[in-house]
């Protein structure tokens, strides 16, 4: 693959997502002269803004162009639904928590891709382990899979936004306050996590050994910990709101199940591929959930 510089390839970043938002935009703004309902509208307009960088990837033949999708489009969806929010009005205390919150969470994760980033000549390890399996095929499978399904589980997870943000005027109650922590945590756990394993990967002397010390010493994987804590806090301002938008609770049920049953494995593969000693080395931590059962 060609090597490109970083900042040539931030800047075709940038514009791929911003032709995706406005295309998106477009097909919100259709939709909602349809009448269609907020959600259905907020689910087009993301399903659009996924062609778009799916083109881009292909253009560039680099899926990991819509890397920073997962975090960037939650914040879209929440001004999408604050917006909304303005004309019954919503709770303003819990708008602005769980607004603050949702942008807290994705300015860190998008700021953690963009840090390590090496540029378009770099692409995600997984992406090029399911080209060589599929063949002619990898397209096709990289957009259901590495673009459309990840879009599908975020947006399952933003559900409770609609009620929190934009349905619900219901007094901010003990809920939210809970919400609020279990966010906060969320991102202070994946914050911690991942600026340790950072720190720990610079040093040259950890060349081929396995992180096990601060959270990684109580979770092989505390950043998908923290990940999937994000969307629980969601989902209780969502219950906070609306009480009958329980059934809301898919959303970060999938996204640890994706953890749990995909994600992780294969990474736990690959680690277990790449070094011999690391099943002694995390020997007695969890998967991912710092808790021995």
């Amino acid at each position: 693959m060609e090597k490109i510089s970083r900042s040539t390839s931030f800047s075709i970043v940038i514009f791929a997502y911003l032709i995706a938002t406005a295309a998106a935009f477009g097909a919100g703004w259709w939709a909602d002269q349809q009448n269609w309902h907020p959600i259905w509208i907020a689910a087009l307009a993301d399903g659009i803004g996924t062609v778009v960088i799916f083109i881009f990837s292909y253009w560039r033949k680099n899926s990991s162009l819509y890397d920073p999708y997962w975090s960037v489009i939650p914040i879209m969806i929440a001004a999408y639904f604050l917006f909304l929010g303005q004309d019954v009005p919503a709770n303003g205390l819990r708008a602005m928590l769980t607004f603050s919150m949702v942008c807290l969470w994705g300015i860190r994760l998008t700021w953690n891709w963009a840090r390590s980033w090496p540029g378009l000549h770099h692409e995600d390890w997984r992406y090029i382990s399911l080209a060589k399996q599929t063949g002619k095929m990898y397209w096709a499978v990289s957009f259901s899979g590495i673009h459309l399904f990840p879009t599908i589980m975020v947006f399952l997870g933003c559900l409770p936004l609609y009620p929190a943000l934009a349905e619900s005027s219901a007094s901010a109650n003990v809920l939210d306050l809970v919400a609020t922590l279990i966010c906060l945590t969320a991102v202070a756990f994946e914050y911690i996590g991942d600026n340790q394993l950072l720190a720990f990967r610079r040093k040259p002397e950890n060349k081929g050994k396995v992180c096990t010390t601060g959270l990684w010493k109580y979770s092989r994987h505390p950043n998908y910990f923290g990940e999937a804590l994000f969307w629980l806090g969601l989902f209780f301002f969502g219950l906070a709101a609306d009480p009958t938008s329980w059934w809301m609770g898919i959303g970060w049920l999938a996204i640890a199940a994706m953890f749990q049953f995909i994600t992780i494995p294969m990474m736990e593969k690959r680690q277990k591929g790449n070094k011999p000693h690391y099943a002694e080395a995390t020997k007695g931590i969890p998967m991912w959930i710092p808790i021995k059962f």
